[in-house]
């Protein structure tokens, strides 16, 4: 370790497990998340896709990682209160200092690093809100694709009984009319309008990626504390003397 670094704990095991579960699902949604709206691709072997069930198959995929995200999504939630690593809900808070800090980051970020008046060895405003908006796409895109999935339980039951469907109407059925003022349709709300945003969700998640990844590699790189490193070995170097 350089002289004047410290070695900083940022992430458990737990929630770098979490991380990569939410990465690799992410690409398996979007992949089957695309062939679903506008199937790009046929089985390699001559039979017709029909034949082969491509369509089911990128269903099944779909609703599984669904599943998954909304596993973790619980388990994020609780953690954002209850955690005893870290609450990221403290840093929410629109405090003096947390507002002073999330400043402090966003300037930091749009002068490359000119200017850094904050403590980087833990968990910043900026990066706690910026997580946390992802968490609210992520719960209304399960709501949205909730919303279409129980439509294509028209007959108002399922293999596990009328329940199923009948609890997912109840807490889904309010996303038509959401969706409807989002996009500004026609004179009546309908299931498209939830298809429709379920999908420019997506890009809007794609370009948090997108931002999520360089942003990633910006702090190693002008910071030079291994950031990139907290994914993987859960701990990253931080100055011995950070001016907060």
């Amino acid at each position: 370790m350089k002289p004047g670094y410290k070695n900083v704990k940022r992430m458990t095991g737990a929630m770098r497990i979490i991380h990569w579960v939410n990465a690799i699902s992410m690409v398996v949604a979007i992949i089957t998340g695309l062939y679903i709206a506008e199937p790009y691709y046929q089985t390699l072997i001559a039979e017709p896709a029909v034949d082969k069930y491509v369509m089911a198959w990128n269903r099944w995929g779909h609703f599984i990682v669904a599943i998954i995200f909304d596993v973790t999504s619980i388990i994020v939630a609780y953690l954002y209160f209850f955690s005893r690593f870290e609450k990221p809900i403290m840093k929410l808070l629109p405090t003096p200092k947390n507002i002073k800090e999330f400043f402090a980051v966003l300037v930091n970020l749009l002068t490359f690093n000119r200017s850094k008046k904050f403590d980087s060895s833990h968990s910043d405003s900026f990066n706690t809100v910026y997580f946390t908006i992802f968490h609210l796409l992520l719960a209304w895109m399960l709501f949205t694709g909730l919303q279409l999935y129980v439509h294509g339980l028209e007959s108002g039951t399922s293999s596990i009984g009328s329940w199923w469907p009948a609890m997912l109407h109840l807490v889904t059925d309010w996303t038509i009319p959401v969706s409807h003022t989002l996009i500004g349709g026609g004179p009546n709300a309908t299931l498209m309008d939830v298809r429709i945003v379920h999908h420019i969700t997506m890009w809007i998640i794609v370009t948090w990626v997108v931002f999520h990844i360089y942003y990633q590699i910006w702090r190693t790189i002008f910071w030079q504390e291994g950031d990139i490193a907290i994914v993987f070995g859960g701990s990253k170097f931080a100055k011995e003397h950070e001016e907060g």
